[in-house]
Protein backbone atom coordinates (compact mmCIF):
# COMPACT_ATOMS: atom_id res chain seq x y z
CA UNK A 1 0.00 0.00 0.00
CA UNK A 2 1.54 3.52 -0.88
CA UNK A 3 2.14 6.21 1.85
CA UNK A 4 1.15 10.07 1.29
CA UNK A 5 2.58 12.41 3.32
CA UNK A 6 0.21 15.17 4.30
CA UNK A 7 1.23 18.64 6.01
CA UNK A 8 0.11 19.87 8.46
CA UNK A 9 -0.28 22.73 10.53
CA UNK A 10 -0.24 23.78 14.17
CA UNK A 11 -2.07 27.49 14.62
CA UNK A 12 -2.32 28.99 18.02
CA UNK A 13 -4.74 32.14 18.44
CA UNK A 14 -3.29 34.23 21.53
CA UNK A 15 -6.78 35.50 23.30
CA UNK A 16 -4.02 38.38 25.11
CA UNK A 17 -3.28 39.73 21.78
CA UNK A 18 -6.37 39.61 19.46
CA UNK A 19 -10.23 41.11 20.80
CA UNK A 20 -13.37 38.71 19.40
CA UNK A 21 -16.65 39.89 18.71
CA UNK A 22 -19.93 38.09 19.96
CA UNK A 23 -20.04 35.48 17.07
CA UNK A 24 -23.28 36.13 14.90
CA UNK A 25 -25.20 33.09 13.38
CA UNK A 26 -27.96 33.55 9.95
CA UNK A 27 -31.45 34.20 10.95
CA UNK A 28 -32.91 30.80 12.13
CA UNK A 29 -29.56 28.96 13.18
CA UNK A 30 -28.96 28.65 16.73
CA UNK A 31 -25.59 27.67 19.04
CA UNK A 32 -26.58 24.39 21.16
CA UNK A 33 -24.89 24.00 24.55
CA UNK A 34 -22.81 21.00 25.24
CA UNK A 35 -24.54 17.97 26.56
CA UNK A 36 -23.84 14.50 26.73
CA UNK A 37 -27.31 13.93 24.73
CA UNK A 38 -25.82 15.51 21.94
CA UNK A 39 -22.86 12.62 21.46
CA UNK A 40 -24.57 10.91 18.26
CA UNK A 41 -25.38 14.59 16.71
CA UNK A 42 -22.40 15.46 17.07
CA UNK A 43 -20.91 12.48 15.60
CA UNK A 44 -22.96 13.12 12.83
CA UNK A 45 -22.31 16.31 11.54
CA UNK A 46 -18.77 15.32 12.01
CA UNK A 47 -18.95 12.50 9.72
CA UNK A 48 -21.36 14.71 7.20
CA UNK A 49 -18.32 17.37 7.18
CA UNK A 50 -15.55 14.90 6.95
CA UNK A 51 -16.79 12.16 4.54
CA UNK A 52 -15.23 12.86 0.93
CA UNK A 53 -12.38 15.45 2.60
CA UNK A 54 -8.77 15.38 2.62
CA UNK A 55 -9.08 14.92 6.50
CA UNK A 56 -10.92 12.03 6.16
CA UNK A 57 -7.93 10.45 4.26
CA UNK A 58 -5.56 11.29 7.19
CA UNK A 59 -7.71 10.35 9.42
CA UNK A 60 -10.26 7.50 8.37
CA UNK A 61 -12.52 7.55 11.42
CA UNK A 62 -13.88 11.18 10.25
CA UNK A 63 -15.06 9.31 7.01
CA UNK A 64 -17.99 7.53 9.07
CA UNK A 65 -20.53 7.90 11.48
CA UNK A 66 -19.51 5.10 13.66
CA UNK A 67 -15.42 6.62 14.15
CA UNK A 68 -16.77 9.68 14.39
CA UNK A 69 -19.10 8.23 16.93
CA UNK A 70 -16.35 6.56 18.64
CA UNK A 71 -13.70 10.06 18.85
CA UNK A 72 -16.62 11.78 20.58
CA UNK A 73 -16.92 9.58 23.16
CA UNK A 74 -13.38 9.44 23.70
CA UNK A 75 -13.78 13.33 23.72
CA UNK A 76 -16.27 13.76 25.58
CA UNK A 77 -14.98 11.28 28.56
CA UNK A 78 -11.29 12.71 28.41
CA UNK A 79 -10.08 14.47 31.35
CA UNK A 80 -9.27 17.15 29.82
CA UNK A 81 -12.49 18.19 28.08
CA UNK A 82 -14.19 21.29 28.02
CA UNK A 83 -17.81 21.46 27.54
CA UNK A 84 -18.01 25.28 27.54
CA UNK A 85 -16.00 25.10 24.36
CA UNK A 86 -17.83 22.33 22.99
CA UNK A 87 -20.97 23.19 20.30
CA UNK A 88 -23.40 22.24 17.93
CA UNK A 89 -25.35 24.86 15.55
CA UNK A 90 -28.64 24.06 15.28
CA UNK A 91 -30.26 24.95 10.99
CA UNK A 92 -34.22 26.16 10.97
CA UNK A 93 -36.49 23.45 10.21
CA UNK A 94 -37.23 24.25 6.64
CA UNK A 95 -33.69 22.97 5.93
CA UNK A 96 -34.24 19.28 5.51
CA UNK A 97 -32.46 16.70 8.28
CA UNK A 98 -30.09 16.06 9.72
CA UNK A 99 -30.92 18.86 12.46
CA UNK A 100 -27.21 19.82 13.38
CA UNK A 101 -24.71 21.37 10.65
CA UNK A 102 -21.90 22.73 12.64
CA UNK A 103 -19.95 21.15 15.48
CA UNK A 104 -16.65 21.60 17.56
CA UNK A 105 -14.78 20.19 20.43
CA UNK A 106 -12.80 21.54 22.86
CA UNK A 107 -10.01 20.45 25.41
CA UNK A 108 -7.84 22.09 28.25
CA UNK A 109 -4.46 20.93 28.34
CA UNK A 110 -2.99 23.03 30.68
CA UNK A 111 -4.39 25.65 33.00
CA UNK A 112 -4.18 28.68 30.34
CA UNK A 113 -3.93 26.41 26.68
CA UNK A 114 -7.12 25.07 25.06
CA UNK A 115 -6.90 22.92 22.13
CA UNK A 116 -9.63 22.75 19.83
CA UNK A 117 -9.97 18.92 18.66
CA UNK A 118 -12.46 19.37 15.53
CA UNK A 119 -14.55 21.63 13.69
CA UNK A 120 -16.83 20.69 10.86
CA UNK A 121 -19.78 22.33 8.80
CA UNK A 122 -22.37 20.15 6.98
CA UNK A 123 -21.73 20.93 3.03
CA UNK A 124 -25.23 21.51 2.43
CA UNK A 125 -24.42 24.95 5.37
CA UNK A 126 -20.75 25.68 3.68
CA UNK A 127 -20.59 29.67 2.87
CA UNK A 128 -23.12 31.06 5.51
CA UNK A 129 -20.25 32.17 7.54
CA UNK A 130 -20.89 29.29 10.58
CA UNK A 131 -17.64 28.29 10.68
CA UNK A 132 -16.15 31.86 12.01
CA UNK A 133 -19.39 31.83 14.15
CA UNK A 134 -18.94 27.92 15.98
CA UNK A 135 -15.07 29.20 16.32
CA UNK A 136 -15.90 32.01 17.76
CA UNK A 137 -18.11 30.51 20.19
CA UNK A 138 -15.88 27.78 21.29
CA UNK A 139 -13.02 30.53 21.71
CA UNK A 140 -15.03 32.48 24.11
CA UNK A 141 -15.66 29.13 25.87
CA UNK A 142 -11.79 28.82 26.28
CA UNK A 143 -11.47 32.19 27.40
CA UNK A 144 -14.27 32.32 29.80
CA UNK A 145 -12.27 28.98 31.43
CA UNK A 146 -9.14 30.74 31.56
CA UNK A 147 -7.20 29.62 28.77
CA UNK A 148 -5.10 32.47 27.14
CA UNK A 149 -3.90 30.20 24.61
CA UNK A 150 -5.88 27.91 21.94
CA UNK A 151 -4.10 25.64 19.26
CA UNK A 152 -5.43 23.74 16.53
CA UNK A 153 -3.59 21.27 13.63
CA UNK A 154 -4.74 21.56 10.15
CA UNK A 155 -3.77 19.92 7.31
CA UNK A 156 -2.19 22.12 4.99
CA UNK A 157 -4.23 22.03 1.47
CA UNK A 158 -7.61 22.60 3.77
CA UNK A 159 -6.76 25.83 2.26
CA UNK A 160 -10.78 27.79 3.12
CA UNK A 161 -9.80 26.15 6.51
CA UNK A 162 -6.14 27.96 6.98
CA UNK A 163 -7.63 31.04 6.01
CA UNK A 164 -10.49 31.16 8.11
CA UNK A 165 -8.16 30.83 11.31
CA UNK A 166 -5.36 33.46 9.70
CA UNK A 167 -8.74 36.01 9.45
CA UNK A 168 -9.45 35.63 12.98
CA UNK A 169 -5.75 35.80 14.18
CA UNK A 170 -4.59 31.87 14.18
CA UNK A 171 -0.51 32.46 13.68
CA UNK A 172 1.28 29.14 12.61
CA UNK A 173 3.70 27.93 15.41
CA UNK A 174 4.82 24.93 13.29
CA UNK A 175 4.70 22.63 10.49
CA UNK A 176 4.77 18.78 10.59
CA UNK A 177 4.59 16.22 8.48
CA UNK A 178 2.28 12.88 8.86
CA UNK A 179 2.54 9.58 6.79
CA UNK A 180 -0.68 8.10 6.15
CA UNK A 181 -0.83 4.47 4.55
CA UNK A 182 -3.75 4.79 2.06
CA UNK A 183 -5.37 1.64 1.08
CA UNK A 184 -5.27 0.91 -2.63
CA UNK A 185 -9.70 1.51 -4.26
CA UNK A 186 -10.14 -2.06 -4.40
CA UNK A 187 -9.10 -2.51 -0.70
CA UNK A 188 -11.25 0.06 0.72
CA UNK A 189 -14.27 -1.41 2.44
CA UNK A 190 -17.81 0.13 2.88
CA UNK A 191 -19.22 0.70 6.43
Amino acid sequence: MPVRYFKRYRMEFDARKQFLCKPVLPAGFEFVQWDNRFIDAHATVKADSFSGEIDATVFPCLSHFAGCQKLMREIANGRNFLPAATWLIKHPSDIPTPRYCGTIQGMLRSNQLGAIQNIGISPNCRGLGLGRAILIQSLLGFISSGASRVYLDVTAANNQAVSLYHSLGFQILETSYLSVVVPEPSEVSTL
